[in-house]
C-alpha cells in the first residue's frame, strides 16, 4: 500500500480511513509520561473524578498524532516529503479512555511547488471521530507530496 501522489488528490474528496483504533489507559499514561505531561487530568482517576468531565482525559497531543497517523497509509505513505504546518487543531469533544477513533480526510486545496519541480503542497483536513459520531479532534495538515512525474518515493 502506498499514498497518493500530488496529481491523484482531488480537491473537495473525502477519504474515510479503513482503520479505527480504540484508545486505552496505557496510551494516554504512557504518551503522557513520555512527554513529560503530568497533568492529573490525564493521569490521576481520584483527581479526575472531580473534574467537569468525571473521568481522565486521553491527552490531546496523543490524539492529534493518532488521528494524523491513521490517515498516514491512505494519503502520504510513501509519497511524502514531509509536513509543511498544522493549523486550525480544535479539540471539539473530549476523548475518554476506551473510545474508539474513526478519521476521514477532506483535501481542501493543493498547489504545484514554486521552488521545487518534483513535488506538489496538499492542504489537508483531518477529523477524528469518536463511537458516539462525535468530531473530538480536528486539524488542517499541509503537506509536501512528491509527483508522479518525479518518479521518486520518499
Amino acid at each position: 500500500m502506498r499514498g497518493l501522489y500530488y496529481e491523484e488528490f482531488e480537491i473537495g474528496s473525502v477519504i474515510e480511513h479503513t482503520v479505527r483504533r480504540t484508545v486505552t489507559e496505557a496510551d494516554n499514561v504512557l504518551f503522557s509520561t513520555m512527554t513529560l505531561n503530568m497533568a492529573p487530568l490525564h493521569l490521576d482517576a481520584e483527581y479526575s473524578k472531580n473534574s467537569i468531565h468525571g473521568q481522565r482525559l486521553v491527552n490531546s497531543l496523543f490524539l492529534l498524532g493518532l488521528v494524523c497517523g491513521i490517515s498516514m497509509h491512505e494519503t502520504t505513505y510513501g509519497t511524502t516529503l514531509g509536513n509543511l504546518g498544522f493549523s486550525d487543531i480544535k479539540f471539539a469533544k473530549p476523548c475518554f479512555h476506551g473510545d474508539t477513533i474513526r478519521v476521514e480526510t477532506e483535501i481542501v486545496d493543493k498547489r504545484l511547488s514554486k521552488k521545487r519541480t518534483d513535488s506538489g503542497i496538499v492542504t489537508f483536513l483531518h477529523r477524528g471521530i469518536n463511537q458516539r459520531d462525535e468530531v473530538v479532534c480536528e486539524a488542517t495538515r499541509v503537506g509536501l507530496m512528491l509527483t508522479k512525474e518525479s518518479g521518486q518515493t520518499a
